[in-house]
């Protein structure tokens, strides 16, 4: 295919009216189909229905009765199984409920009220700024914005955040507290950090003593077409001499059930410590019930390992779908761009700037809900509004074959009706 940005208004013209007869064809097809979340599918999640065998013994290795009161910070089972899969020693992790999420609310709130480090709360201060790199994930930006917190947006590159970017604003200004990191097959580009990102991370110069990395490495064991290795922010931190910096954040949600799974927050032992002070007050802990269940499921990091892989074989087709209908529809068309994951949960396309907004306009009004434009950046405002997110994981390979060709003809359509304004 040509470009569409080297036609004549003529030509455009004339493809217009090929387009539209195309999009007023899946008009009538009356589809309701959904890319909007990275939801698993039922036969994804069918996969961990062993987990709801009824238990025959609700006792922990130690003898603990799961069903009872105790442990605060997780069982030591869990625990191990999470150390191996990650590398974190086992000190270091408290196990949570079903979402990392709510641990990085929790977490942010510790900051907000108590402070860390005998720093100031930063609820006490007149103006908390948090470096957001965009595109990134939706609800990460709303727990700062939840707060009150200046989101400052940061570019994300191949090997992650602008490190120039970031350790500019970091040094200048004490009001930047953390920055949210999304470190492996990130949300929504698939971007792996490097190991130069992880360590300028770790060991930049910041204004703020208590600043803090949240690091939610939400797709660390996900990988579809390939598994890339990303450096341990914990370790790097360690060995930057700023130990504190990092809080870690893993959940199973799109491992075994999002409803239903296991979190973590790990970091330096300072931390755990403070952490575990506040929790004490906060809960007497968490489902002990589900993490004996993921314990005898999985019994150890490989059979998480196993499990990935069956994931992997059920995710590989959607993606392929999604990519090759990309390739074969809009290669060479000058209307979208695209990021080819290695693993994660989404696909990143750019379309033309101004059409993102109308892109998922058109595909609505035909049957296909999308993510809202503008959601990949803090405040839903995406300068170019040009960044969509496409999510393959729940519809079947049939639908999403079906939403990828409307797609792309709204992408079309869309993109010429932007060149002919500007004809």
């Amino acid at each position: 295919m040509g470009s569409f940005r080297e036609m004549s208004k003529e030509e455009l013209q004339a493809q217009e009216v090929e387009v539209n007869k195309k999009y007023q064809e899946f008009k009538d097809l009356d589809l309701s189909l959904n890319m909007a979340r990275g939801k698993p599918a039922p036969d994804q999640i069918d996969h961990a229905n062993g987990m709801l065998e009824t238990m025959t013994d609700y006792h922990a290795k130690d003898g603990l009765d799961v069903r009872n009161y105790g442990v605060l910070d997780g069982l030591p089972e869990m625990k191990e199984i999470f150390s191996d899969l990650l590398d974190i020693p086992a000190k270091n992790i408290i196990v949570g409920g079903n979402a990392s999420l709510n641990l990085m609310f929790d977490q942010m709130m510790r900051l907000v009220v108590f402070g860390t480090e005998g720093e100031k709360p930063w609820g006490q201060l007149e103006k908390v700024k948090f470096l957001c790199p965009a595109p990134g994930y939706d609800r990460h930006f709303m727990v700062t914005e939840t707060l009150g917190f200046e989101l400052i947006t940061v570019d994300m590159t191949p090997e992650g955040p602008d490190m120039d970017q970031v350790e500019k604003l970091v040094a200048e200004d004490e009001s930047i507290k953390g920055i949210w990191c999304v470190p492996k097959y990130s949300n929504p580009q698939g971007i792996c950090y490097s190991d130069e990102t992880v360590d300028r991370l770790a060991s930049m110069k910041t204004a703020a003593k208590d600043f803090r990395i949240f690091w939610d490495n939400a797709y660390g064991v996900h990988p579809i077409f390939e598994d890339v290795k990303v450096k341990n922010i914990l370790d790097a931190c360690k060995e930057a001499g700023n130990d504190n910096r990092a809080y870690y954040f893993f959940s199973t949600s799109k491992i075994t059930f999002p409803g239903a799974g296991v979190s973590i927050i790990a970091s330096s032992d300072d931390n755990i410590a403070e952490i575990k002070e506040v929790m004490t007050a906060q809960t007497i802990g968490y489902d002990k019930i589900n993490q004996l269940r993921h314990v005898q499921f999985f019994k150890n990091a490989d059979g998480v390992r196993k499990h990935m892989q069956i994931l992997a074989d059920c995710l590989k087709p959607k993606f392929e779908t999604v990519l090759n209908t990309l390739e074969k529809e809009l290669k060479g068309s000058g209307l979208i761009t695209w990021e080819n994951p290695k693993g994660g949960y989404f696909v990143s396309v750019d379309v033309l700037p101004g059409c993102a907004k109308r892109v998922v306009e058109l595909a609505k009004e035909a049957g296909v809900a999308l993510t809202g434009a503008g959601a990949t950046y803090p405040y839903k405002n995406d300068p170019k509004d040009s960044n969509l997110r496409i999510a393959p994981s729940y519809p079947t390979v049939e639908e999403l074959q079906q939403a990828m060709d409307l797609f792309c003809v709204c992408v079309k359509k869309a993109g010429i009706e932007k060149l002919l304004e500007q004809a």
